[in-house]
């Protein structure tokens, strides 16, 4: 007998492709996965550190999916790698700083690496079209094909019946009868396919799982890019962008305020990277100060971390501040008032 035909399917953790890779399963087809881990993935970082957020489950999604499935799951650190496609996109960011159609065709550029480097032969990825406008409109799946360089190895089962066959269709490695034309934003097709494979407590259908795809977070990284006049990042600074509260009371220095005490566990990872701002006389956050400060400087980011704490309503909190670059002193502020704390300055 001869050995099946093997495909690579990208892994999100969603449910799209969770469904694609059973659909290649049901068809005899040997299925093993990849996830790219860009360092702005949503699950595991939040839901581990917020106290709030500890009922929740944290496991990783693609995991899940890959164990549901029975297959093989490859996890892939592509950090330094997808850097350019975050601060240079040639197709440009979707409603936030999320550059979709960049990620799609760097993601499937990857795969096509992988599948050639481990004898696999054809890609698998849970496309439907219409489904989401950036990077999965008909007309653009030409250009993520073309310019990934997959050719017509890549077959999208969800939707494949709404377009030309592929290659493994028409080699007869699967059959294309036993494939989907799904379309649009509707997911009730996908649910009803996910029940009837018997899936279940699978990722929200409608989910995100990148925070750049956030107004919130993508606001934080653009204004870190201003503040340092240069569009760059590491994985530090992108984990912190998802932790506490971000002030900046001058544009050449911003306050992240822990919100909570596992937020503060957090943080205190960091104290040798910043200067800090600790609550000696009462319950408080810690305050990671990012810039260069003036005594006076010091004094407002010491009164705004003091209206955070549960001194907020006291004539005088006193603070620790420990300069990244001098010796720690306390000092004691007058919490600023919250009207005075302006809303521009939250990031």
């Amino acid at each position: 007998m001869s050995s099946p035909r093997k495909a690579v399917a990208l892994i999100s953790g969603g449910l799209d492709s969770l469904l694609a890779a059973r659909l290649m399963l049901e068809q005899g087809i040997h299925v093993e996965g990849i996830n790219f881990y860009t360092g702005f993935c949503v699950e595991g970082h939040t839901h581990a550190i917020r106290k709030k957020d500890r009922k929740k489950p944290k496991r990783n999604n693609a995991l899940w999916s890959a164990e549901q499935l029975g297959i093989k799951l490859h996890i892939l650190d592509i950090i330094d790698e997808y850097k350019d496609v975050v601060i240079n996109p040639k197709h440009g960011y979707g409603a936030n700083m999320n550059p979709c159609l960049d990620c799609k065709i760097f993601m499937l550029n990857k795969a096509k690496q992988w599948m050639e480097e481990h004898g696999f032969d054809f890609i698998i990825t849970g496309e439907v079209i219409g489904q989401r406008p950036m990077s999965q409109r008909k007309d653009l799946l030409p250009v993520v094909v073309r310019e990934s360089g997959v050719g017509d190895r890549l077959l999208r089962p969800l939707c494949a019946k709404n377009l030309a066959p592929t290659l493994p269709e028409r080699e007869g490695w699967v059959d294309r009868e036993k494939l989907l034309n799904f379309s649009g934003r509707n997911r009730k097709p996908q649910m009803a396919l996910a029940k009837q494979f018997g899936f279940e407590d699978y990722a929200s259908p409608a989910g995100g799982c990148c925070f750049l795809t956030d107004e919130n977070y993508s606001r934080k990284l653009v204004d870190l890019w201003q503040a340092r006049n240069k569009k760059e990042y590491e994985l530090d600074d992108i984990m912190l962008l998802k932790v506490g509260r971000h002030i900046r009371p001058q544009p050449h220095y911003k306050l992240i305020v822990s919100r909570e005490d596992g937020e503060n566990r957090f943080l205190h990872g960091y104290r040798n990277q910043f200067s800090t701002i600790e609550i000696k006389s009462h319950g408080g956050p810690l305050t990671l100060v990012d810039g260069t400060l003036s005594d006076k400087d010091f004094k407002q980011a010491a009164s705004i971390a003091a209206r955070f704490s549960q001194g907020r309503d006291a004539d005088n909190v006193n603070v620790l501040i420990t300069p990244l670059d001098g010796e720690a002193y306390s000092l004691d502020i007058k919490p600023m008032p919250t009207a005075e704390i302006k809303q521009e300055w939250h990031v």
